[in-house]
């Protein structure tokens, strides 16, 4: 699984400049421009890295989660509570405990957050891995169905962007140079 960058939703000093998480951040140089944003750092992104080869009983806080994935913890929360995340095991102060199979399924989640599937039809695939083997037939007709819908998306963004180009081939026309 590839490391994931994340920046949190607090902001420095009011002035809208999203911060990553303290173990995602490396201090970069202060600028030395003059002004009240001169003095603040600016946020470098650094990978959090995950040990290689990962190790199956290695286990991650929801904070740790947050910054891997770049979901916030309420998010998280939600999934559990919706049925989107399969059973999270829990420490015995009762913190819950990912694991890298967690992790894998949050990567995959969010891939199909990006195809624009619904979340009930997400919670309805989770659903169907719970049941086991004999339900596969259902869960690839529901990735076939996202997989369909990608396919005509692509098609409309295709011809969206042919229109672009045309107008602004007619436009680079119209005031000279190279067409696109």
């Amino acid at each position: 699984m590839s490391v994931v960058e994340s920046t949190s939703a607090n902001t420095v000093a009011g002035t809208g400049v999203r911060r990553a998480p303290a173990t995602a951040v490396a201090a970069a140089p202060m600028s030395t421009g003059t002004g009240a944003a001169a003095a603040l750092p600016v946020p470098v992104q650094v990978p959090v890295p995950l040990p290689s080869p990962p190790d199956p009983a290695q286990r991650f806080t929801i904070s740790e989660v947050a910054a891997l994935t770049g979901l916030t913890a309420h998010t998280l929360r939600w999934y559990e509570r919706i049925g989107l995340m399969p059973h999270v095991d829990r420490s015995h102060t009762g913190q819950r405990r990912f694991t890298r199979r967690d992790l894998d399924w949050l990567a995959f989640v969010g891939k199909l957050r990006t195809t624009g599937m619904a979340v009930a039809d997400m919670v309805r695939y989770a659903e169907l891995i719970r049941e086991g083997d004999h339900t596969h037939a259902e869960r690839k007709a529901i990735l076939q169905g996202t997989r369909d819908d990608v396919v005509e998306r692509i098609a409309e963004l295709q011809d969206a962007l042919a229109m672009l180009d045309l107008k602004i081939d007619h436009y680079q026309s119209i005031f000279g140079g190279p067409a696109s």
